[in-house]
């Protein structure tokens, strides 16, 4: 269980990230070792096809992702992704997508992190697996 404050803390830094701020995600939830983040399909965050774009969903899940990471080895430790394997399994067109992450293995260099991509009615949109190196 993650203490009050560094939930607030973690929700205070996902705030100053422009990036997240520039698509609109949101951090739901943080708590060891998992991270819950959601987006709302909006026009700018449309393909062609009228579709979320592949790259929101991949946005999602590197934000999540990390978040999942930092709520196991602290907001103190920096690290990057070297790796981001992403199956989308469903198109997205309308409502919240919502991605919860899991680290699966953290270590003292590389960490593994799974995470799945929910629409609104419980559909599995995508499903990833990312790697985090440690750089600092």
């Amino acid at each position: 269980m993650i203490k009050p404050a560094q939930k607030k803390l973690a929700h205070e830094i996902f705030k100053t990230i422009p990036y997240i701020n520039l698509i609109g995600m949101e951090l739901v939830d943080i708590d060891p070792p998992e991270a819950t983040v959601k987006l709302e399909m909006r026009d700018q965050l449309r393909q062609p096809h009228g579709l979320l774009h592949g790259g929101a969903t991949a946005s999602l899940i590197d934000t999540a992702t990390a978040f999942a990471l930092i709520s196991v080895v602290g907001e103190e430790k920096k690290f990057a992704t070297v790796d981001l394997n992403v199956h989308y399994l469903r198109p997205h067109t309308e409502g919240v997508i919502t991605c919860t992450a899991k680290v699966v293995k953290p270590g003292r260099r590389l960490s593994t992190i799974s995470a799945d991509v929910i629409n609104e009615e419980g559909k599995l949109i995508a499903t990833a697996l990312s790697t985090y190196v440690k750089v600092g």
